[in-house]
């Protein structure tokens, strides 16, 4: 039993909704821009008028403006995260926890394979999927600033800073949505528990930004690599970048011990 194939030929249609759903969103997001940019001032002046809370719980800061190119795709790209990072969460909580809830556990556990080589087949199923996505993200975004630059520059070596944060952001929320999935007892709904994962800690990203508090970025993958500060300072922050290694290597070690130990039910 190849289990990392045929893994994969069951993610075939979530690849094809994911992949094609995310670069074409941020592409067609991105094509509104240079009716911005046709008066900036204006819109400038429009942004002015609401709160700044309100416009840093976005990842909208005064030395980025909305009406730069970079500016409308620093916020493009952080509204891109949301979905990312739920598709990334469902992977996790649904790739060891799916046969207990649909009940399938004993078939795969009784074959001649260890719990190990299951872990191992379906974890890189799902990356090579987050991999593919990654890919139409990378796409999407340069062809995307180059299509509708207009007269701006585009700064191609923070842009790329930026998606290189993807992978680090995606296998957070696997090995956190992982971790999860084996500590609790049963996960009734991944879509559930991916949503409140994805949206939660975004929730925590705006708060953090709205009350410029430093001790909340360390709880949120969105604030290791926000958008506007990698575009800003030209590099990724290192304790930041740190910390989300860190938890992404815990989550998965927590995952694996846990789920080898583990007293899995099919019923």
């Amino acid at each position: 039993m190849n289990i990392y194939k045929f893994e994969l030929k069951m993610l075939r249609s979530s690849i094809l909704i994911w992949g094609l759903s995310i670069p074409l969103i941020l592409f067609a997001y991105m094509a509104f821009y240079p009716t911005i940019a046709a008066d900036t001032a204006a819109f400038d002046a429009l942004m002015a008028n609401y709160p700044k809370e309100l416009l840093a719980f976005f990842g909208m800061r005064p030395d980025l403006p909305m009406s730069s190119l970079l500016g409308y795709f620093s916020l493009t790209f952080g509204m891109m995260q949301i979905p990312i990072a739920i598709q990334a969460a469902n992977y996790g909580i649904a790739m060891l926890s799916v046969e207990e809830r649909e009940m399938t556990a004993d078939f795969l556990l009784t074959k001649p394979i260890s719990r190990t080589k299951i872990m191992v087949s379906k974890f890189l199923a799902s990356l090579t999927s987050l991999l593919i996505v990654n890919a139409g993200t990378w796409i999407a975004t340069i062809g995307a600033l180059y299509a509708f630059k207009g007269d701006s520059t585009v700064e191609l070596h923070n842009v790329i800073l930026v998606l290189s944060t993807v992978i680090l952001f995606q296998l957070f929320f696997v090995g956190v949505g992982m971790a999860i999935s084996v500590a609790v007892k049963k996960v009734p709904s991944i879509i559930a528990y991916s949503m409140s994962l994805g949206f939660g800690l975004y929730i925590l990203f705006g708060l953090k930004s709205s009350f410029s508090s430093k001790i909340m970025s360390f709880f949120t993958p969105y604030a290791y690599f926000e958008p506007a500060e990698i575009l800003v300072n030209g590099h990724l922050d290192l304790l930041f970048t740190l910390i989300c290694s860190a938890v992404i290597v815990i989550s998965f070690a927590l995952a694996y011990f846990l789920y080898n130990k583990r007293n899995i039910h099919s019923l």
